[in-house]
């Protein structure tokens, strides 16, 4: 039986909204950017879980709070069984080297002075992983993995010097030379052209297979999710609103929110349209989110309980949870 090797519990992730010195003196009471608001997901070992939803929905604060980039505000986040918040020393050094992350924006992830061998080596030098050459040698190693072939012309380079696909390779290949065990993808492929995406995620989902990583991706492109995932999570305004199987989920989405984003999906057949689900509005400020159900503003099925009432994430049918009164019995 699979069992969880990544797991949020209730988690939340508040930010203080910085104030001008007049606000400061004017009002004492301080506001908050509710980013991440009681979540609580759980990965299996080998597993591919997509995380989907709409930018500011709080799903990259969320892939930070899980490798202990960000520390929660509440809640706690488990890695192999145990609290990441209670980890010192070298346990907490080898959950660093355990969990890694795959940045969207490969130009910012890289140091424009430093050449593409030094980047990767990096990781290792940090956790003193061999000596000088045998880092090198892994480095070329990984950099062949990645596609960067020849890695002995590569090694030498600076970033400018390649092309876009190749710097996402130099960001894939840095996250991956220290054999992590669970990898967060952040829009892997948002910052490349349609023509080179296709081989990156398929680099990832071959370099997934060949170390027996557990991949968390994050992302607003409902087909990486329909052809790539395990387990899909709908995210908005700080909540997972729906999380089930892949082919559950779009044989049956339950959520309006989730709904309206499958109703965006073009349909690859001359002639055939979908019926589009349009809603108004933008989506509401993190800082004063509504007090009710988070979607209730945008909602084409909203009733009186969704203003007053929050909804909780519940099992409707076997592994397929969803958080919207429409279901309540």
């Amino acid at each position: 039986m699979a069992s969880s090797l990544a797991e949020t519990r209730e988690v939340r992730e508040h930010f203080p909204v910085k104030r001008s010195l007049v606000e400061g003196l004017l009002s004492r009471e301080k506001r908050y950017v509710r980013a991440v608001d009681g979540v609580s997901i759980s990965i299996e070992k080998g597993q591919v879980f997509v995380l989907v939803g709409e930018s500011g929905s709080g799903k990259t604060t969320l892939g930070k709070v899980m490798l202990g980039i960000y520390r929660p505000t509440a809640g706690s986040v488990l890695f192999d069984g145990r609290d990441v918040s209670k980890l010192y020393g070298r346990d907490y050094q080898d959950f660093r080297r355990a969990a890694q992350m795959i940045y969207q924006d490969p130009v910012a992830a890289l140091n424009p002075r430093v050449r593409v061998g030094k980047a990767i080596k990096e990781p290792l030098e940090f956790n003193r992983v061999g000596t000088e050459s045998e880092q090198e040698k892994v480095a070329m190693a990984m950099m062949k993995r990645v596609g960067l072939d020849p890695p002995e012309e590569f090694y030498r380079r600076y970033p400018h010097e390649l092309s876009g696909g190749q710097k996402q390779r130099v960001v894939i290949a840095r996250a991956l030379v220290l054999n992590p065990r669970f990898v967060v993808a952040d829009e892997p492929v948002a910052m490349l052209d349609v023509s080179v995406r296709a081989q990156i995620l398929k680099l990832i989902l071959d370099l997934k297979l060949e170390m027996d990583l557990t991949l968390l991706i994050i992302t607003h492109d409902l087909a990486i999710a329909k052809y790539f995932a395990d387990q899909v999570a709908i995210m908005y305004l700080g909540k997972v609103v729906e999380s089930a199987p892949r082919d559950e989920i779009f044989r049956n989405p339950l959520h309006p929110y989730t709904k309206v984003l499958f109703s965006s999906i073009p349909i690859p057949e001359p002639g055939q349209k979908r019926d589009r689900i349009i809603i108004q509005g933008d989506i509401p400020s993190a800082i004063d989110p509504p007090p009710a159900c988070r979607f209730h503003t945008r909602c084409p099925y909203v009733f009186d309980r969704c203003k007053v009432e929050l909804p909780e994430l519940v099992e409707r049918s076997p592994g397929h949870f969803v958080a919207c009164h429409l279901y309540d019995k």
